[in-house]
């Protein structure tokens, strides 16, 4: 049994924060209770929006869709690396003074957790930088995560992306770890079964 329980999903609405403040989130109501004395709504939301999972055929032409991964990768012990020392890009020289060790989870805590989960989009986030992509991909860990709506920025070929694509590492985007303390845990990241596409919005969990 596990004591405690922390979600660090991004919480969506309408008002939520948006890549590039593409917003493409929205709740229309078809029942209500004054008039149905039933609620029931639609939901139009993004593959990439808020806290989600990037599948290879995200970038890559004939990678995995989202629902031929394997959920044991997002499922199972993992370790909260505190990184929020970092002022612009996280470098495989930043990950190497931690213990990683192959197959590991590895989730990154920066000062974009501080951000607010419905502020406008801010483009100098924190991201995992190409080095620590080929880093990460050489020890053959089995997911990474990241407290922002991308991985990474400013990088024309994608690189951070393509690395760990190619090794069919999934890249969990949209964390939220601000209340969360650097450490190990149990991660549990579910993300929505939809059919042949390259992402899908997730809720994702640790347990200790």
């Amino acid at each position: 049994m596990f004591s405690k329980i922390i979600d660090i999903s991004w919480p969506i609405s309408p008002a939520m924060t948006a890549y590039k403040d593409r917003s493409v989130v929205a709740f229309t109501p078809t029942k209500t209770f004054e008039k149905d004395h039933a609620r029931e709504a639609t939901v139009i939301i993004g593959t990439h929006s808020g806290t989600h999972v990037d599948a290879p055929a995200h970038f890559l032409e004939h990678g995995h869709t989202i629902d031929q991964m394997k959920l044991d990768a997002l499922i199972g012990p993992c370790k909260v690396l505190d990184l929020s020392d970092i002022s612009e890009k996280v470098t495989a020289h930043d990950l190497q003074r931690f213990d990683i060790k192959k197959h590991d989870r590895i989730l990154l805590k920066t000062k974009n957790s501080s951000l607010d989960s419905q502020a406008r989009f801010d483009a100098s986030f924190i991201f995992l930088e190409k080095s620590g992509a080929e880093y990460l991909a050489s020890l053959d860990i089995a997911a990474v995560g990241i407290d922002y709506l991308g991985i990474e920025r400013g990088q024309a070929d994608h690189a951070t992306h393509e690395i760990l694509m190619h090794k069919n590492i999934p890249i969990i985007e949209g964390l939220r770890l601000g209340h969360v303390e650097p450490g190990e845990y149990t991660l549990c990241c579910l993300p929505l079964a939809l059919q042949g596409l390259e992402a899908a919005p997730a809720r994702a969990v640790l347990m200790r």
